[in-house]
Protein backbone atom coordinates (compact mmCIF):
# COMPACT_ATOMS: atom_id res chain seq x y z
CA UNK A 1 0.00 0.00 0.00
CA UNK A 2 2.78 2.39 0.88
CA UNK A 3 4.55 1.76 -2.41
CA UNK A 4 1.35 2.34 -4.28
CA UNK A 5 0.78 5.61 -2.42
CA UNK A 6 4.29 6.78 -3.17
CA UNK A 7 3.78 6.13 -6.87
CA UNK A 8 0.54 8.05 -6.84
CA UNK A 9 2.15 11.04 -5.12
CA UNK A 10 5.02 10.99 -7.60
CA UNK A 11 2.59 10.84 -10.51
CA UNK A 12 0.61 13.75 -9.09
CA UNK A 13 3.72 15.86 -8.66
CA UNK A 14 4.85 14.99 -12.16
CA UNK A 15 1.52 15.92 -13.63
CA UNK A 16 1.53 19.15 -11.65
CA UNK A 17 4.95 20.09 -12.97
CA UNK A 18 3.97 19.21 -16.50
CA UNK A 19 0.80 21.23 -16.20
CA UNK A 20 2.84 24.35 -15.43
CA UNK A 21 3.45 26.52 -18.50
CA UNK A 22 6.98 27.03 -19.61
CA UNK A 23 8.08 30.68 -18.87
CA UNK A 24 7.22 32.92 -21.83
CA UNK A 25 10.03 34.71 -23.56
CA UNK A 26 9.75 38.50 -23.42
CA UNK A 27 8.21 38.52 -19.94
CA UNK A 28 9.39 39.29 -16.42
CA UNK A 29 9.94 36.20 -14.27
CA UNK A 30 10.96 35.65 -10.67
CA UNK A 31 14.19 33.75 -9.89
CA UNK A 32 16.53 32.90 -7.04
CA UNK A 33 20.20 33.78 -6.74
CA UNK A 34 22.07 30.51 -6.44
CA UNK A 35 25.62 31.82 -6.84
CA UNK A 36 27.67 35.02 -7.17
CA UNK A 37 30.89 34.58 -9.13
CA UNK A 38 33.17 36.45 -11.51
CA UNK A 39 31.13 39.66 -11.25
CA UNK A 40 27.95 37.86 -12.20
CA UNK A 41 24.92 36.45 -10.41
CA UNK A 42 23.67 32.96 -11.35
CA UNK A 43 19.87 32.94 -11.14
CA UNK A 44 17.56 29.96 -11.23
CA UNK A 45 14.26 30.85 -12.88
CA UNK A 46 12.75 27.37 -12.46
CA UNK A 47 12.42 24.29 -14.69
CA UNK A 48 16.12 23.75 -14.13
CA UNK A 49 16.72 26.84 -16.24
CA UNK A 50 19.48 29.13 -15.11
CA UNK A 51 20.92 32.38 -16.41
CA UNK A 52 23.66 34.83 -15.65
CA UNK A 53 23.35 38.63 -15.03
CA UNK A 54 26.18 41.13 -14.44
CA UNK A 55 26.18 42.43 -10.88
CA UNK A 56 26.29 46.02 -12.12
CA UNK A 57 22.71 45.59 -13.34
CA UNK A 58 21.67 45.21 -9.69
CA UNK A 59 23.53 48.35 -8.58
CA UNK A 60 21.94 51.77 -8.12
CA UNK A 61 23.71 54.74 -9.80
CA UNK A 62 26.84 55.54 -7.87
CA UNK A 63 26.47 52.60 -5.49
CA UNK A 64 27.79 48.98 -5.49
CA UNK A 65 25.44 46.05 -5.97
CA UNK A 66 24.06 44.50 -2.78
CA UNK A 67 23.14 40.93 -3.71
CA UNK A 68 23.42 37.61 -1.78
CA UNK A 69 22.79 33.93 -2.49
CA UNK A 70 19.18 33.10 -1.80
CA UNK A 71 17.82 36.53 -2.74
CA UNK A 72 14.76 36.46 -4.94
CA UNK A 73 14.86 38.86 -7.87
CA UNK A 74 12.85 39.63 -10.97
CA UNK A 75 14.52 39.39 -14.36
CA UNK A 76 13.49 39.78 -17.95
CA UNK A 77 13.53 36.52 -19.95
CA UNK A 78 14.81 37.25 -23.45
CA UNK A 79 15.35 33.60 -24.54
CA UNK A 80 14.87 30.32 -22.69
CA UNK A 81 18.16 28.93 -24.01
CA UNK A 82 21.14 30.63 -25.61
CA UNK A 83 24.21 29.15 -27.33
CA UNK A 84 25.63 28.06 -23.97
CA UNK A 85 22.42 26.32 -22.97
CA UNK A 86 21.59 29.03 -20.44
CA UNK A 87 18.65 31.39 -20.26
CA UNK A 88 19.29 34.92 -21.63
CA UNK A 89 18.00 37.11 -18.82
CA UNK A 90 18.39 40.81 -17.88
CA UNK A 91 17.81 42.67 -14.66
CA UNK A 92 17.97 46.10 -16.40
CA UNK A 93 15.15 45.23 -18.76
CA UNK A 94 13.08 43.86 -15.92
CA UNK A 95 13.57 47.01 -13.95
CA UNK A 96 12.81 49.08 -17.04
CA UNK A 97 9.53 47.29 -17.70
CA UNK A 98 8.58 47.61 -14.07
CA UNK A 99 9.61 51.25 -14.02
CA UNK A 100 7.64 52.15 -17.15
CA UNK A 101 4.48 50.64 -15.68
CA UNK A 102 5.00 52.57 -12.49
CA UNK A 103 5.92 55.82 -14.28
CA UNK A 104 2.96 55.69 -16.64
CA UNK A 105 0.64 55.29 -13.66
CA UNK A 106 2.33 58.24 -11.90
CA UNK A 107 2.15 60.36 -15.04
CA UNK A 108 -1.55 59.67 -15.42
CA UNK A 109 -2.10 60.85 -11.84
CA UNK A 110 0.31 63.80 -12.23
CA UNK A 111 2.32 62.46 -9.30
CA UNK A 112 5.96 63.15 -8.59
CA UNK A 113 8.50 60.38 -9.09
CA UNK A 114 11.80 59.79 -7.36
CA UNK A 115 15.02 59.64 -9.32
CA UNK A 116 18.75 60.16 -9.19
CA UNK A 117 20.90 62.35 -11.44
CA UNK A 118 23.81 60.19 -12.55
CA UNK A 119 25.24 61.68 -15.75
CA UNK A 120 25.69 64.76 -17.90
CA UNK A 121 24.72 64.91 -21.59
CA UNK A 122 24.43 67.64 -24.17
CA UNK A 123 21.80 70.13 -23.06
CA UNK A 124 21.15 68.55 -19.69
CA UNK A 125 21.49 65.48 -17.48
CA UNK A 126 20.44 61.83 -17.25
CA UNK A 127 18.22 60.68 -14.41
CA UNK A 128 17.60 57.11 -13.18
CA UNK A 129 13.92 56.72 -12.30
CA UNK A 130 14.28 53.30 -10.72
CA UNK A 131 15.10 51.43 -13.91
CA UNK A 132 14.07 53.90 -16.61
CA UNK A 133 16.49 56.58 -17.78
CA UNK A 134 15.03 60.07 -18.28
CA UNK A 135 16.38 63.33 -19.68
CA UNK A 136 16.59 66.40 -17.43
CA UNK A 137 17.06 69.63 -19.51
CA UNK A 138 19.55 72.10 -18.05
CA UNK A 139 16.82 74.75 -17.78
CA UNK A 140 14.72 72.43 -15.61
CA UNK A 141 17.28 71.64 -12.92
CA UNK A 142 16.48 74.63 -10.69
CA UNK A 143 14.49 77.86 -10.54
CA UNK A 144 17.76 79.76 -10.95
CA UNK A 145 20.90 78.90 -12.93
CA UNK A 146 23.09 76.39 -11.06
CA UNK A 147 26.84 76.73 -11.45
CA UNK A 148 27.83 73.54 -9.62
CA UNK A 149 25.64 70.48 -10.09
CA UNK A 150 28.00 68.24 -8.11
CA UNK A 151 26.01 68.27 -4.86
CA UNK A 152 22.89 67.12 -6.75
CA UNK A 153 24.55 64.14 -8.43
CA UNK A 154 23.71 60.70 -6.96
CA UNK A 155 21.18 62.11 -4.51
CA UNK A 156 17.63 60.72 -4.68
CA UNK A 157 15.13 63.52 -5.13
CA UNK A 158 11.64 64.12 -6.56
CA UNK A 159 10.96 64.98 -10.21
CA UNK A 160 7.94 65.86 -12.28
CA UNK A 161 7.36 64.03 -15.57
CA UNK A 162 6.91 66.53 -18.40
CA UNK A 163 6.67 64.10 -21.33
CA UNK A 164 7.03 60.36 -21.93
CA UNK A 165 6.85 58.09 -24.98
CA UNK A 166 7.14 54.36 -24.17
CA UNK A 167 7.38 53.29 -27.80
CA UNK A 168 10.43 55.51 -28.35
CA UNK A 169 11.68 55.09 -24.81
CA UNK A 170 11.79 58.85 -24.16
CA UNK A 171 11.09 60.47 -20.80
CA UNK A 172 11.61 64.15 -19.98
CA UNK A 173 11.50 65.25 -16.33
CA UNK A 174 11.80 68.50 -14.40
CA UNK A 175 13.21 69.25 -10.99
CA UNK A 176 12.35 72.93 -11.37
CA UNK A 177 8.61 72.21 -11.53
CA UNK A 178 8.81 70.44 -8.17
CA UNK A 179 10.76 73.31 -6.63
CA UNK A 180 8.37 75.91 -8.03
CA UNK A 181 5.39 74.01 -6.69
CA UNK A 182 6.95 73.71 -3.27
CA UNK A 183 8.04 77.31 -3.45
CA UNK A 184 4.55 78.41 -4.43
CA UNK A 185 3.02 76.54 -1.51
CA UNK A 186 5.55 78.01 0.88
CA UNK A 187 5.12 81.46 -0.64
CA UNK A 188 1.34 81.32 -0.37
CA UNK A 189 1.61 80.31 3.27
CA UNK A 190 4.01 83.17 4.09
CA UNK A 191 2.05 85.77 2.08
CA UNK A 192 -1.14 84.78 3.87
CA UNK A 193 0.50 85.65 7.19
CA UNK A 194 1.79 89.07 6.06
CA UNK A 195 -0.19 92.28 6.43
CA UNK A 196 0.49 95.83 5.36
CA UNK A 197 2.41 97.66 8.06
CA UNK A 198 4.18 94.57 9.42
CA UNK A 199 7.84 95.05 10.31
CA UNK A 200 9.95 92.02 9.43
CA UNK A 201 13.59 91.01 9.01
CA UNK A 202 14.89 89.87 5.65
CA UNK A 203 18.08 89.04 3.81
CA UNK A 204 19.12 90.99 0.72
CA UNK A 205 19.07 88.42 -2.07
CA UNK A 206 19.73 90.51 -5.16
CA UNK A 207 20.48 94.15 -5.98
CA UNK A 208 19.36 95.78 -9.25
CA UNK A 209 19.39 99.31 -10.65
CA UNK A 210 15.81 99.91 -9.51
CA UNK A 211 15.90 98.26 -6.08
CA UNK A 212 16.68 95.10 -4.13
CA UNK A 213 14.95 91.75 -3.57
CA UNK A 214 14.71 90.77 0.08
CA UNK A 215 14.13 87.17 1.17
CA UNK A 216 11.52 87.08 3.96
CA UNK A 217 12.05 83.41 4.67
CA UNK A 218 10.95 81.68 1.49
CA UNK A 219 9.28 84.58 -0.30
CA UNK A 220 10.91 87.61 -1.92
CA UNK A 221 9.74 91.18 -1.58
CA UNK A 222 10.81 94.17 -3.67
CA UNK A 223 12.44 97.06 -1.88
CA UNK A 224 12.30 99.86 -4.45
CA UNK A 225 15.14 102.37 -4.55
CA UNK A 226 12.71 105.21 -3.76
CA UNK A 227 11.66 103.45 -0.53
CA UNK A 228 15.16 102.86 0.81
CA UNK A 229 15.74 106.32 2.28
CA UNK A 230 14.15 109.74 2.37
CA UNK A 231 17.19 111.17 0.63
CA UNK A 232 18.05 110.60 -3.03
CA UNK A 233 19.67 107.20 -3.65
CA UNK A 234 21.46 106.97 -7.00
CA UNK A 235 21.96 103.20 -6.76
CA UNK A 236 20.79 100.62 -4.17
CA UNK A 237 24.36 99.42 -3.72
CA UNK A 238 25.05 102.68 -1.86
CA UNK A 239 22.92 101.37 1.01
CA UNK A 240 22.60 97.59 0.70
CA UNK A 241 24.86 94.59 0.15
CA UNK A 242 23.89 91.07 -0.92
CA UNK A 243 23.55 88.80 2.11
CA UNK A 244 22.93 91.69 4.50
CA UNK A 245 20.08 91.36 7.00
CA UNK A 246 17.76 94.37 7.03
CA UNK A 247 14.62 95.42 8.85
CA UNK A 248 11.82 96.42 6.49
CA UNK A 249 8.17 97.32 6.60
CA UNK A 250 5.52 95.69 4.42
CA UNK A 251 4.03 98.48 2.32
CA UNK A 252 1.71 96.47 0.11
CA UNK A 253 0.73 92.82 -0.28
CA UNK A 254 -1.11 91.50 -3.33
CA UNK A 255 -2.65 88.18 -2.30
CA UNK A 256 -3.53 87.29 -5.89
CA UNK A 257 -0.16 87.90 -7.53
CA UNK A 258 1.73 87.27 -4.27
CA UNK A 259 3.80 90.39 -4.83
CA UNK A 260 5.17 92.15 -1.78
CA UNK A 261 6.38 95.76 -1.70
CA UNK A 262 8.77 96.70 1.10
CA UNK A 263 10.15 99.92 2.52
CA UNK A 264 12.99 101.00 4.77
CA UNK A 265 12.46 104.74 4.95
CA UNK A 266 9.01 104.20 6.44
CA UNK A 267 10.75 103.10 9.65
CA UNK A 268 12.30 106.58 9.95
CA UNK A 269 10.73 109.98 10.64
CA UNK A 270 9.59 111.87 7.53
CA UNK A 271 11.74 115.03 7.30
CA UNK A 272 9.09 116.73 5.13
CA UNK A 273 6.75 117.08 8.08
CA UNK A 274 8.73 120.07 9.38
CA UNK A 275 10.09 121.48 6.11
CA UNK A 276 7.68 124.44 5.91
CA UNK A 277 8.63 125.64 9.40
CA UNK A 278 12.34 124.95 9.07
CA UNK A 279 12.86 126.46 5.61
CA UNK A 280 10.72 129.60 5.26
CA UNK A 281 10.71 131.50 1.97
CA UNK A 282 13.53 134.03 1.80
CA UNK A 283 15.89 132.14 4.10
CA UNK A 284 19.38 131.23 2.89
CA UNK A 285 21.00 127.83 3.35
CA UNK A 286 24.06 125.90 2.29
CA UNK A 287 23.39 122.65 0.47
CA UNK A 288 25.06 120.01 -1.68
CA UNK A 289 24.32 119.51 -5.39
CA UNK A 290 23.06 115.93 -5.78
CA UNK A 291 21.84 115.83 -9.37
CA UNK A 292 22.05 117.99 -12.49
CA UNK A 293 19.45 117.94 -15.28
CA UNK A 294 18.74 119.99 -18.39
CA UNK A 295 16.20 122.08 -16.49
CA UNK A 296 18.16 122.73 -13.29
CA UNK A 297 20.02 121.25 -10.35
CA UNK A 298 18.82 119.45 -7.20
CA UNK A 299 20.35 120.63 -3.94
CA UNK A 300 20.15 118.58 -0.73
CA UNK A 301 19.35 120.77 2.26
CA UNK A 302 19.40 117.81 4.66
CA UNK A 303 19.14 114.02 4.25
CA UNK A 304 15.77 113.39 2.63
CA UNK A 305 15.03 117.01 1.70
CA UNK A 306 16.02 118.25 -1.74
CA UNK A 307 15.08 121.40 -3.56
CA UNK A 308 15.25 122.32 -7.24
CA UNK A 309 17.21 125.31 -8.48
CA UNK A 310 15.56 125.93 -11.84
CA UNK A 311 17.89 126.95 -14.66
CA UNK A 312 16.23 130.37 -14.72
CA UNK A 313 17.22 130.91 -11.07
CA UNK A 314 20.88 129.94 -11.41
CA UNK A 315 22.47 133.07 -12.86
CA UNK A 316 21.54 136.67 -13.51
CA UNK A 317 23.42 136.79 -16.77
CA UNK A 318 23.86 133.23 -18.14
CA UNK A 319 20.46 132.58 -19.68
CA UNK A 320 20.98 129.80 -22.20
CA UNK A 321 23.70 127.79 -20.45
CA UNK A 322 23.38 124.19 -19.28
CA UNK A 323 23.25 123.96 -15.45
CA UNK A 324 26.29 121.68 -15.54
CA UNK A 325 28.41 124.64 -16.64
CA UNK A 326 27.37 126.65 -13.59
CA UNK A 327 27.49 124.04 -10.81
CA UNK A 328 28.89 120.52 -10.44
CA UNK A 329 27.72 117.42 -8.57
CA UNK A 330 28.66 117.34 -4.85
CA UNK A 331 29.47 121.06 -4.91
CA UNK A 332 28.52 123.05 -1.81
CA UNK A 333 26.39 126.06 -2.78
CA UNK A 334 24.46 128.79 -1.01
CA UNK A 335 20.81 128.97 -2.02
CA UNK A 336 17.70 130.94 -1.10
CA UNK A 337 14.33 129.29 -0.45
CA UNK A 338 11.82 130.73 -2.91
CA UNK A 339 8.79 128.52 -2.23
CA UNK A 340 7.86 125.43 -0.17
CA UNK A 341 5.05 122.98 -1.00
CA UNK A 342 4.98 120.21 1.67
CA UNK A 343 2.02 118.44 0.03
CA UNK A 344 3.87 118.00 -3.28
CA UNK A 345 7.18 117.63 -1.39
CA UNK A 346 8.78 120.40 -3.41
CA UNK A 347 11.15 123.18 -2.46
CA UNK A 348 11.99 125.84 -5.02
CA UNK A 349 15.46 127.32 -4.56
CA UNK A 350 17.38 130.18 -6.09
CA UNK A 351 21.11 130.40 -6.61
CA UNK A 352 21.34 133.86 -8.17
CA UNK A 353 19.37 135.42 -5.29
CA UNK A 354 22.39 134.88 -3.05
CA UNK A 355 24.48 137.04 -5.36
CA UNK A 356 24.11 140.76 -6.09
CA UNK A 357 21.76 141.64 -8.93
CA UNK A 358 24.08 143.22 -11.53
CA UNK A 359 21.16 145.17 -13.02
CA UNK A 360 20.42 146.89 -9.71
CA UNK A 361 24.12 147.55 -9.17
CA UNK A 362 24.51 149.02 -12.64
CA UNK A 363 21.43 151.22 -12.22
CA UNK A 364 22.86 152.63 -8.97
CA UNK A 365 26.33 153.31 -10.35
CA UNK A 366 25.39 154.36 -13.88
CA UNK A 367 22.44 156.76 -13.99
CA UNK A 368 21.08 157.99 -17.32
CA UNK A 369 23.66 160.15 -19.10
CA UNK A 370 26.68 158.19 -17.80
CA UNK A 371 29.28 157.43 -20.41
CA UNK A 372 30.39 153.75 -20.61
CA UNK A 373 32.82 151.74 -22.68
CA UNK A 374 32.57 148.12 -23.77
CA UNK A 375 33.16 145.50 -26.43
CA UNK A 376 30.67 144.83 -29.21
CA UNK A 377 29.43 141.34 -28.32
CA UNK A 378 26.80 140.88 -31.00
CA UNK A 379 25.36 142.66 -34.02
CA UNK A 380 21.69 142.09 -34.91
CA UNK A 381 19.26 143.55 -37.38
CA UNK A 382 17.95 145.96 -34.75
CA UNK A 383 21.17 147.12 -33.08
CA UNK A 384 24.41 146.44 -31.22
CA UNK A 385 24.94 144.58 -27.95
CA UNK A 386 27.81 145.94 -25.87
CA UNK A 387 29.37 144.11 -22.92
CA UNK A 388 29.31 146.09 -19.66
CA UNK A 389 30.47 145.70 -16.06
CA UNK A 390 28.97 142.80 -14.12
CA UNK A 391 28.89 140.53 -17.18
CA UNK A 392 25.75 142.15 -18.55
CA UNK A 393 24.95 143.64 -21.94
CA UNK A 394 23.49 146.92 -23.08
CA UNK A 395 21.84 147.53 -26.43
CA UNK A 396 22.33 150.41 -28.86
CA UNK A 397 19.30 150.59 -31.11
CA UNK A 398 19.72 151.39 -34.79
CA UNK A 399 18.10 154.77 -34.23
CA UNK A 400 20.75 155.67 -31.63
CA UNK A 401 23.83 154.96 -33.78
CA UNK A 402 24.10 158.18 -35.80
CA UNK A 403 22.48 161.58 -36.13
CA UNK A 404 23.05 161.81 -39.84
CA UNK A 405 23.03 158.25 -41.22
CA UNK A 406 20.22 155.77 -41.33
CA UNK A 407 20.61 153.01 -38.74
CA UNK A 408 20.97 150.27 -41.37
CA UNK A 409 23.81 152.21 -42.93
CA UNK A 410 25.49 153.28 -39.69
CA UNK A 411 25.61 149.71 -38.27
CA UNK A 412 27.81 148.63 -41.18
CA UNK A 413 30.69 150.56 -39.63
CA UNK A 414 30.82 148.30 -36.54
CA UNK A 415 32.37 144.83 -36.09
CA UNK A 416 32.23 142.28 -33.28
CA UNK A 417 35.10 142.84 -30.87
CA UNK A 418 35.23 146.62 -31.44
CA UNK A 419 35.59 148.62 -28.24
CA UNK A 420 33.15 151.52 -28.35
CA UNK A 421 31.86 154.26 -26.08
CA UNK A 422 28.20 154.95 -25.45
CA UNK A 423 25.87 156.89 -23.18
CA UNK A 424 23.38 155.25 -20.79
CA UNK A 425 19.89 156.23 -21.88
CA UNK A 426 17.75 154.04 -19.60
CA UNK A 427 18.01 151.06 -17.19
CA UNK A 428 14.99 148.78 -16.66
CA UNK A 429 15.94 146.45 -13.78
CA UNK A 430 12.69 144.44 -13.94
CA UNK A 431 13.06 143.61 -17.61
CA UNK A 432 16.85 143.49 -17.25
CA UNK A 433 17.40 145.89 -20.13
CA UNK A 434 19.93 148.66 -20.58
CA UNK A 435 19.44 151.14 -23.41
CA UNK A 436 22.58 152.83 -24.73
CA UNK A 437 23.23 155.49 -27.35
CA UNK A 438 26.33 156.21 -29.41
CA UNK A 439 25.09 159.28 -31.28
CA UNK A 440 24.32 160.92 -27.92
CA UNK A 441 28.07 161.22 -27.32
CA UNK A 442 27.86 164.26 -29.61
CA UNK A 443 25.40 167.12 -29.69
CA UNK A 444 22.37 166.84 -31.90
CA UNK A 445 23.12 168.95 -35.02
CA UNK A 446 19.40 169.31 -35.66
CA UNK A 447 18.81 170.73 -32.22
CA UNK A 448 21.80 173.04 -32.57
CA UNK A 449 20.71 174.20 -36.01
CA UNK A 450 17.10 174.87 -35.01
CA UNK A 451 17.99 176.41 -31.67
CA UNK A 452 16.41 179.85 -31.55
CA UNK A 453 14.70 179.35 -34.92
CA UNK A 454 10.92 179.23 -35.11
CA UNK A 455 8.37 178.25 -37.67
CA UNK A 456 7.77 181.08 -40.16
CA UNK A 457 11.30 182.41 -39.96
CA UNK A 458 13.27 183.05 -43.14
CA UNK A 459 16.71 181.50 -43.35
CA UNK A 460 19.48 181.44 -45.92
CA UNK A 461 20.45 178.00 -47.25
CA UNK A 462 23.01 176.70 -49.75
CA UNK A 463 22.03 174.43 -52.64
CA UNK A 464 23.93 171.13 -52.48
CA UNK A 465 22.12 168.94 -55.00
CA UNK A 466 19.67 169.34 -57.89
CA UNK A 467 16.99 166.68 -58.41
CA UNK A 468 13.86 166.38 -60.55
CA UNK A 469 11.63 166.58 -57.53
CA UNK A 470 13.33 169.58 -55.96
CA UNK A 471 16.63 170.75 -54.56
CA UNK A 472 18.67 169.56 -51.57
CA UNK A 473 19.97 172.38 -49.39
CA UNK A 474 22.11 172.74 -46.31
CA UNK A 475 21.38 174.93 -43.33
CA UNK A 476 23.94 175.28 -40.57
CA UNK A 477 25.43 171.82 -41.38
CA UNK A 478 22.02 170.15 -41.57
CA UNK A 479 20.49 168.78 -44.76
CA UNK A 480 16.97 169.72 -45.88
CA UNK A 481 14.94 169.36 -49.08
CA UNK A 482 12.77 171.90 -50.88
CA UNK A 483 10.15 170.22 -53.01
CA UNK A 484 9.57 171.30 -56.61
CA UNK A 485 6.17 172.81 -55.76
CA UNK A 486 7.83 174.97 -53.08
CA UNK A 487 10.56 176.42 -55.35
CA UNK A 488 8.46 179.44 -56.47
CA UNK A 489 5.07 181.08 -56.21
CA UNK A 490 4.54 180.99 -59.92
CA UNK A 491 4.27 177.60 -61.57
CA UNK A 492 6.52 178.53 -64.48
CA UNK A 493 9.32 179.29 -62.04
CA UNK A 494 9.05 175.93 -60.17
CA UNK A 495 11.98 174.50 -62.09
CA UNK A 496 14.90 172.92 -60.17
CA UNK A 497 17.27 173.52 -63.10
CA UNK A 498 17.13 177.26 -62.60
CA UNK A 499 19.29 176.73 -59.50
CA UNK A 500 22.95 175.81 -59.32
CA UNK A 501 24.89 173.89 -56.68
CA UNK A 502 26.37 176.49 -54.34
CA UNK A 503 23.57 179.04 -54.82
CA UNK A 504 22.51 180.76 -51.64
CA UNK A 505 18.77 181.27 -51.43
CA UNK A 506 16.30 182.45 -48.84
CA UNK A 507 13.49 180.12 -47.78
CA UNK A 508 10.77 180.18 -45.18
CA UNK A 509 10.64 177.50 -42.40
CA UNK A 510 7.22 175.86 -42.69
CA UNK A 511 7.71 173.10 -40.09
CA UNK A 512 10.22 171.86 -37.47
CA UNK A 513 9.65 168.16 -36.60
CA UNK A 514 11.93 167.26 -33.70
CA UNK A 515 10.66 163.68 -33.62
CA UNK A 516 11.68 162.93 -37.21
CA UNK A 517 14.42 165.60 -37.15
CA UNK A 518 13.16 167.17 -40.37
CA UNK A 519 13.16 170.84 -41.34
CA UNK A 520 10.58 171.80 -43.97
CA UNK A 521 11.53 174.82 -46.17
CA UNK A 522 9.64 176.67 -48.89
CA UNK A 523 10.67 179.51 -51.24
CA UNK A 524 7.05 179.77 -52.33
CA UNK A 525 5.92 180.38 -48.76
CA UNK A 526 8.55 183.07 -48.36
CA UNK A 527 7.40 184.89 -51.52
CA UNK A 528 3.75 184.70 -50.46
CA UNK A 529 4.64 185.99 -46.99
CA UNK A 530 6.65 188.89 -48.44
CA UNK A 531 3.82 189.76 -50.82
CA UNK A 532 1.33 189.76 -48.01
CA UNK A 533 3.57 191.94 -45.89
CA UNK A 534 4.05 194.42 -48.76
CA UNK A 535 0.33 194.66 -49.34
CA UNK A 536 -0.25 195.34 -45.68
CA UNK A 537 2.37 198.10 -45.59
CA UNK A 538 2.02 199.85 -48.94
CA UNK A 539 -1.46 199.36 -50.16
CA UNK A 540 -4.90 197.94 -49.64
CA UNK A 541 -7.67 196.55 -51.66
CA UNK A 542 -9.39 199.95 -51.62
CA UNK A 543 -6.40 202.04 -52.76
CA UNK A 544 -6.76 201.12 -56.39
CA UNK A 545 -2.98 200.58 -56.65
CA UNK A 546 -1.81 197.57 -58.64
CA UNK A 547 0.29 194.79 -57.12
CA UNK A 548 3.24 195.87 -59.25
CA UNK A 549 3.01 199.41 -57.93
CA UNK A 550 2.94 198.16 -54.37
CA UNK A 551 5.89 195.82 -54.80
CA UNK A 552 7.78 198.53 -56.64
CA UNK A 553 7.30 200.96 -53.78
CA UNK A 554 8.36 198.31 -51.29
CA UNK A 555 11.50 197.56 -53.24
CA UNK A 556 12.32 201.26 -53.60
CA UNK A 557 12.01 201.72 -49.85
CA UNK A 558 14.32 198.75 -49.26
CA UNK A 559 16.85 200.25 -51.65
CA UNK A 560 16.66 203.64 -49.99
CA UNK A 561 17.21 202.08 -46.67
Amino acid sequence: MSALASMEEFEALLNESLDKETPEEGSVVRGTVIAVENGQAVIDIGFKVEGRVDLKEFASPGRPAELSVGDEVEVYLERVENARGEAAISRDKARREEAWDRLEAANDKQERVEGTIFGRVKGGFTVDLGGAVAFLPGSQIDVRPVRDVGPLMGMPQPFQILKMDRRRGNIVVSRRAVLEESRAEQRAEIVAKLSEGDIVDGVVKNVTDYGAFVDLGGVDGLLHVTDMAWRRVNHPSEILNIGETVKVQVIKVNKDTQRISLGMKQLQADPWESVAQKYPAGSKWTGRVTNITDYGAFVELEPGVEGLVHVSEMSWTKKNVHPGKIVSTSQEVEVMVLDVDPQKRRVSLGLKQCMGNPWDTFAETHPAGTEVEGEVKNITEFGLFIGLEGDIDGMVHLSDLSWDQAGEQAIQEFRRGDVVKAVVLDVDTEKERISLGIKQLQGDPFAEATKGVKRGATVTVTVTKIEDGGVEVEYDGMKAFIRRSDLARDRQDQRPERFQVGDRIDARITNIDKATRKLSLSIKAREIAEEKEAVEQYGSSDSGASLGDILGAALKQQQDN
